[in-house]
């Protein structure tokens, strides 16, 4: 058999919803950001804990997707297949990132003008690669590894567990795995517990603080999706797009636990939501049955704009941050502005999905095999 021939298996159609209910949360989160004093006065307060269930449900399917196939798949041919479905939209995020650039000149960033257009365009060629850029490269001031579309930096990761998965981790018993996501756990715990706000806001840098909190981010609940797949055991209720996406809308816009006095309060609650409170919900989703032909129309949708409207829609918060920075709009007054924003990372998602994404990975798809 060709191995480019290897055809793809039904979807988790709930997953695919649950996915994209996560999406539309982190643009809402990102919009009311640009209001926030700071993490304790957040509003939607733990938004930016929907890239730990992207993880989460990132390992499940890849297990789902690839477990059983590496007697007829290789190595190489499982990087390609991965490279297919992510790739080609990073690519779009970056330059739709380069596209905004210079838009974002504010009292916020108040060098972007004085970036050269080479210099922007260099940043935008390595950035279609994952590579993290140099401090030297940094053309924003926020230290981010990837400085035109910052979410590029969980797919950095994203790709790192892919490599670990490809080339150990499918090897691994479920005793061994599960030792894996236990040290991952530990190590989670330990994060939340101990930075100075007691959360896991971070990952987007090339500091060693940083890349702790990304891996920790990355660890647990993509190797905790894989082991969650293995155990096979689902739970199935009526209702489980309805009560699963209510569970993830709960768990994301929960207001700050403990505050400022009692920060510990907030890393146990990011620990439990993370390793106990998402896998329930996975559980449910998966063995969750889409009765009528609305859920699934709406599962399908939430689905295809999921990643598209996470690697594209940051360039527009960058806009709508520098407006908020210049102006000193309080939310109250902002929200038609906020509104429009919203529904343009939607919109452009869905352009970006299809005049772009499907049809280059269908070309790419048929050139292949």
């Amino acid at each position: 058999m060709n191995n480019n021939t290897i055809t793809s298996k039904p979807h988790y159609p709930i997953l695919d919803g649950l996915r994209g209910v996560a999406a539309l949360i982190v643009v809402a989160f990102h919009l009311f950001e640009a209001h926030s004093k700071g993490p304790l006065y957040q509003t939607l307060n733990h938004g930016y804990l929907a890239v730990d269930f992207f993880f989460l449900l990132s390992g499940f399917v890849i297990a789902y997707a690839y477990d059983d196939r590496w007697g007829k798949m290789s190595i190489g041919n499982f990087f390609k297949r991965r490279l297919i479905r992510l790739q080609p939209m990073i690519i779009m995020g970056m330059i739709i990132g380069a596209l905004l650039f210079y838009y974002q000149d504010s009292v916020l960033w108040p060098h972007i003008h004085e970036v050269p257009v080479w210099k922007m365009l260099l940043v935008m060629a390595i950035g279609f690669t994952l590579i993290p850029v140099p401090p030297s490269l940094d053309i924003r001031g926020w230290t981010e590894m990837h400085p035109l579309n910052g979410p590029g930096w969980s797919l950095f990761y994203e790709y790192i567990a892919n490599i670990l998965y490809a080339l150990f981790v499918r090897k691994f018993s479920k005793t061994v795995l599960s030792i894996l996501v236990f040290l991952s756990g530990c190590a989670l715990i330990y994060l939340t517990l101990t930075t100075p706000e007691c959360d896991v806001i971070g990952g987007w840098s090339l500091e060693p603080a940083q890349m702790q909190i990304g891996f920790s981010r990355m660890m647990y609940p993509f190797f905790a999706g894989i082991l969650l797949f293995r155990m096979g055991k689902l739970i199935q209720i009526k209702n489980a797009f309805f009560w699963s996406s209510f569970l993830v809308i709960i768990a994301l816009v929960m207001p700050r636990i403990g505050g400022s006095e009692h920060m510990w309060m907030n890393g146990l609650y990011e620990s439990f939501v993370i390793i106990f409170f998402f896998p329930f919900i996975i559980f449910l989703g998966a063995g969750g049955e889409i009765k009528s032909k609305f859920s699934s129309k709406i599962c399908n949708f939430f689905g295809d704009i999921s990643y598209p409207i996470y690697i594209t829609h940051y360039p527009i918060i960058y806009i709508y941050t520098a407006w908020v920075a210049n102006t000193k709009i309080s939310i109250s007054e902002a929200y038609p502005v906020t509104i429009l924003s919203f529904l343009s990372a939607v919109l452009l998602a869905y352009i970006c999905l299809k005049l772009y994404d499907i049809p280059v990975r269908k070309w790419i798809n048929k050139k292949l095999s």
